[in-house]
């Protein structure tokens, strides 16, 4: 069973091939331009070079004939054809309150897909044209739709519900959703077998830190809360969003400035957060690189990230009555050891002790690490996330009969056993560069209890 998967951005297709029954990857790439002038497709085959090939795609459907082609090709491919693949998973960041699973995708699911897109525009559209060119290229070959939101949908409705007039909620749907619940999924699972842990026992904060970035608090294995709320916009300061901030800014903007609707969400998603504070910077390395250099913006905008990230910890700490693990994941959570130090700094009353030795080696995307002192009741994590791991699982389950709810589905890397044999390649390289790595490398404690 070879299972594809497709995460269709705006300008973007990322895509893997996994072969279930062998348990590896067989391929993955990106086509980087769609409907831009320059297109082309980066694929990668285990133990091979890197291929690039230049190649227009105007559209989507161009960009997944490019991928198929790929995939196929004589020279860089890896499968004779499309009967070597059993199924296509598609990332789908808005479910809404309609889905707390992965779903076969027909054209009634495909028909609220269209209609959740005024909850996530930037998101939505793009998903769902990746959805229509794949069927139409694919028409012989099922398709599942993945969802961010579907993890979240175990919040209460306290969590969930803004202090707003009710009728927007029972109208329009207007409610807390959460986002990268994928990635979310695959970490409290993993958090789990490393503390040794029923995954329905243990309470953990999860810091998902890339250039979109929210935090996800967890009550024995299930979602309780999350930062990112109606849009991914509410919440930790990111890349070019804004995160948390007193609404009232915008209308005063608006009126000083007349500005509409359209164009201060541009301003809020795609003008502030880190570039908004530095007026040039996304990336947290160029922000480092500033701040140690003498750039005082960049150094308060990492003073500022840190900050949010650290109150949202301690605020969900709370929440939950205690926690077993802080998790760093994503980009920056798995190779940003000076945002991690300052997020943790002054938690030890939490019972967070941080070890800045562990935490300044602990820049690998190929391992987890256990980078809390050994005196500290709450463990630190850094796992790297798989969310392609968790499209195929859900794929796989729902081609075999067996998928559900993941309260009620086990996932392989729940298991204690569970490698990742690329990784773990990969990291065996990486150790034999960086003295002292491999000691930080975290391992199951014990054995699992179920």
């Amino acid at each position: 069973m070879k299972i594809l998967c497709l995460n269709c951005g705006s300008s973007s297709v990322k895509y893997s091939l996994f072969d279930w029954d062998k348990k590896i990857a067989l391929a993955a790439g990106v086509v980087e331009r769609v409907g831009l002038t320059g297109s082309f497709v980066a694929h990668e085959v285990p133990d091979k070079e890197k291929v690039t090939v230049k190649q227009d795609c105007p559209s989507h459907k161009e960009a997944i004939k490019l991928v198929i082609d790929t995939l196929t090709s004589p020279l860089h491919g890896v499968i004779k054809d499309l009967k070597g693949i059993s199924a296509v998973g598609h990332r789908v960041v808005h479910g809404g309150e309609k889905f707390v699973k992965s779903v076969l995708i027909d054209d009634n699911v495909l028909s609220v897909f269209r209609e959740l897109s005024a909850l996530a525009p930037l998101h939505n559209p793009p998903n769902i044209l990746g959805i229509e060119a794949a069927r139409e290229l694919m028409p012989a070959i099922r398709h599942i739709a993945i969802m961010d939101t579907a993890w979240h949908q175990t919040m209460p409705a306290s969590s969930y519900l803004y202090a707003l007039p009710y009728s927007w909620y029972e109208k329009y749907g207007i409610r807390r959703y959460g986002f990268h619940g994928t990635s979310f999924l695959y970490v409290a699972k993993r958090a789990a077998v490393l503390l040794g842990r029923d995954p329905f026992s243990v309470n953990l904060v999860i810091c998902h830190i890339g250039n979109g970035a929210s935090v996800n608090v967890v009550k024995n294995g299930l979602s309780y809360d999350t930062s990112m709320g109606f849009t991914p916009l509410e919440g930790l300061v990111m890349g070019t969003r804004a995160g948390d901030h007193d609404p009232a800014i915008g209308l005063f903007v608006m009126e000083k400035e007349g500005l509409k609707a359209r164009e201060m969400d541009s301003i809020l998603n795609k003008k502030s957060g880190i570039l908004g504070i530095t007026g040039k910077f996304t990336d947290r390395r160029d922000v480092e690189t500033a701040a140690a250099g003498g750039d005082a913006r960049a150094a308060l905008a990492m003073e500022i990230e840190a900050y949010r990230i650290k109150k949202y910890i301690g605020a969900y700490s709370a929440a939950v009555g205690g926690i077993d693990a802080v998790v760093f994941t994503a980009g920056v959570g798995e190779k940003g050891a000076i945002t991690r130090a300052q997020a943790l700094g002054g938690l030890e009353t939490l019972g967070i002790n941080l070890d800045e030795n562990k935490n300044a080696l602990s820049t690998t995307r190929n391992a987890e690490t256990i980078i809390s002192a050994d005196n500290s009741r709450v463990k630190i994590f850094v796992i790297p996330t798989d969310e392609e791991r968790v499209f195929v699982e859900d794929v796989a389950g729902l081609l075999k009969g067996d998928y559900d709810v993941h309260a009620k589905f086990h996932y392989s890397f729940q298991d204690i056993g569970y490698r990742n044999a690329m990784r773990d390649k990969a990291f065996e390289k990486e150790c034999g560069k960086k003295p002292g790595l491999e000691k930080i490398a975290a391992r199951p404690v014990g054995k699992l209890v179920r």
